[in-house]
């Protein structure tokens, strides 16, 4: 016989819950109203009918109250775990039970804790319309990624770059042995000329077309994963930003998704919580005084690698406003997180938090996809009956129609992959808050660890106060010096700032930290040092503007300055955006010599050629 599920027709919550089960089960299971049915199942009691739901399994065995409830979700797709969760684990059937028989005590508080916690209509959670706008947003964002790492790869990781890929790879070759291979696994190995170093994002930005318009798609996540991990590796100080490694977590998530199972809706929504806690939980975890005293937008606006325009109105905005901003950046990423694994209303809730959030962030600072992927992951915290509200019915009716049902091997393969998932995430928040690992986690953790697909998180987790600024010169004599202008970051105090979104000029972002604390003496400003030297066009189209057209300077210098925020009445007679003032040297005088040897302005010193 078909399982059936016998219910009150007269109770209005017990009917709104049936049709939430009905639309979930479809045919596998039976509803019946026990006013018309009880005369076909004699041997329960009639108050039984009135007391509680009672559900008649295939084979004739009746469970009643929150039994029958779990025995339903048992033909539901992805809900399977509750029946068995019910039946073995220790406190789930009585805690279960005792709040079934309160709740059908006061059946108008179930009615409206049901509206508050889900709506009134409680839509099916079909998740169709949600993985087909998130697939297209992720194609987009790969897109945008592998389109800026492909602009500046030959001046960052070509043969005359800053980090030239190839000697990389050969140095990690020779320093690890066969090992270099798993600890940075990419597909330059292969080939490391300057043609794959194009070919490869270029490839991964075709890969993204095919993901954006939803052919091939398994192999196209599957090839977008491969390229942008790749990139990642070869870009070497230049990609190793927790963008980054939140876009191939992703990326790798994606690859399930095609399959239709219902447990990479819940890894999302696993990431999604784990990013956003970490990155509220590294401010309150490192003792900043700014974030725990609530004066930590007094400084950002002005001091972030790379301010909007909005930036510097957003720094003239009254003290109790940016503490009340302070207090909403924590309160969205260490309080409303939470709401993610709560009833729908609340996840959406939570949703909405996060990218008014995200978006307040994206008006004053330049994160490149950063906040849109962020924004993206959020759509994880909807269903499809909140998306057929903001697009097109004829649209959702389409994506609905091509959807099929999951695979057994779609589900076994999401499943292994949250075996690895969920625990390797779990560990990395043991670490943040316990300050130790988990056990028995270390092996998965150093096997997988390299291909990037479960990362810690934790921007800005101290803030910072001042905004020291890198300014390169060039000379011909050592007595005229000559500016190099960066495409984005602070340097002339006239120039207003500049939008970004969604490319990054890595190398910009590269010199904020390096003036934060950096050596000139580190590799790769060193390297790009001696290419201002030689004059390597793919290092000088990074840049803004070349203040040696026609032939390479004779000595290059560095020096700090503090940058700060025109304030209004300046702003107003002068038309300045930043005040600066001369801090110190951050790299001497230096010139190109013989070979073996590179000489200072008036002393030798080491090596830059």
């Amino acid at each position: 016989m078909t399982p059936t599920l016998i219910y009150d027709g007269d109770c209005g919550i017990c009917k709104r819950w049936v049709n939430y089960w009905s639309g979930l089960t479809g045919p596998k299971v039976l509803y019946r109203p026990y006013q018309e049915a009880a005369h076909d199942f004699p041997a329960i009691p009639p108050d039984a009918f009135r007391r509680s739901i009672q559900f008649i399994d295939s084979d004739g065995a009746v469970h009643a109250g929150a039994a029958a409830t779990f025995k339903v979700l048992r033909f539901v797709p992805g809900r399977r775990a509750w029946c068995w969760l019910y039946a073995q684990i220790p406190g789930v059937a009585p805690a279960s039970e005792f709040s079934y028989a309160f709740f059908a005590r006061h059946r108008g508080l179930l009615s409206k804790l049901t509206t508050f916690l889900w709506g009134r209509n409680l839509p099916p959670e079909r998740y169709a319309i949600v993985t087909s706008l998130f697939l297209r947003g992720l194609g987009f964002i790969y897109l945008a990624a592998f389109g800026s790492f492909a602009l500046q790869a030959p001046g960052l990781a070509g043969s005359d770059g800053i980090l030239p890929v190839a000697s990389y790879l050969q140095g990690l070759r020779e320093q690890e042995g066969l090992s270099a291979y798993a600890l940075a696994p990419t597909l330059f190995w292969l080939n490391a000329s300057d043609f794959a170093l194009l070919a490869v994002p270029l490839a991964g930005m075709f890969a993204a077309m095919l993901i954006v318009i939803g052919k091939w798609m398994m192999p196209s996540l599957i090839a977008a994963f491969a390229l942008y991990l790749s990139c990642v590796y070869a870009g070497q100080d230049f990609m190793l930003f927790q963008w980054d490694m939140l876009l191939t977590e992703t990326g790798f998530l994606a690859i399930f998704l095609p399959g239709g199972s219902r447990i990479v809706v819940w890894l999302f929504r696993w990431t999604t919580f784990r990013y956003l806690l970490m990155a509220g939980a590294a401010k309150l975890l490192s003792g900043d005084q700014t974030w725990r005293g609530l004066t930590a937008l007094q400084y950002h606006f002005e001091t972030q690698p790379l301010p909007t325009p909005f930036a510097w109105h957003a720094a003239q905005l009254p003290h109790w406003m940016l503490a009340c901003g302070t207090a909403a950046t924590l309160f969205v990423e260490v309080a409303a997180v939470f709401l993610i694994f709560m009833p729908r209303n609340l996840r959406m809730t939570a949703a909405w938090c996060a990218l008014v959030f995200e978006a307040l962030i994206s008006l004053t600072g330049n994160y490149n996809f950063f906040n849109l992927l962020t924004m993206l992951l959020c759509v994880w915290l909807f269903d499809d009956a909140a998306m057929r509200r903001v697009i097109p019915a004829r649209i959702g009716e389409s994506i609905v129609a091509r959807t099929r049902q999951p695979a057994r091997a779609a589900t076994l393969a999401a499943a292994i992959a949250a075996l690895a998932i969920v625990p390797l995430g779990a560990d990395r928040l043991s670490r943040m808050f316990a300050g130790a690992p988990l056990p028995v986690i270390g092996a998965v953790d150093e096997a997988l660890s390299p291909l990037l697909i479960v990362n810690a998180y934790g921007l800005f987790a101290m803030m910072t106060t001042t905004r020291p600024e890198i300014v390169i010169e060039g000379s011909n004599d050592g007595n005229e010096w000559r500016e190099y202008a960066f495409r984005y970051k602070p340097g002339d105090v006239m120039q207003k700032p500049k939008w970004n979104i969604p490319h990054q000029p890595r190398l910009d972002w590269q010199m904020w930290f390096a003036a934060l604390g950096g050596s000139w003496e580190e590799p790769w400003f060193a390297s790009l040092l001696q290419r201002l030297l030689e004059g390597s066009p793919p290092v000088l189209a990074l840049l803004g503007t070349n203040p040696f057209p026609d032939h390479p300077p004779k000595f290059v210098r560095a020096t700090l300055y503090g940058y700060k925020f025109a304030d209004a009445a300046t702003h107003a007679a002068t038309g300045q955006w930043w005040v600066r003032r001369k801090i110190g040297e951050f790299a001497p005088p230096l010139s190109l010599g013989n070979r073996g040897q590179t000489t200072f302005f008036g002393k030798t010193g080491t090596d830059l050629d």
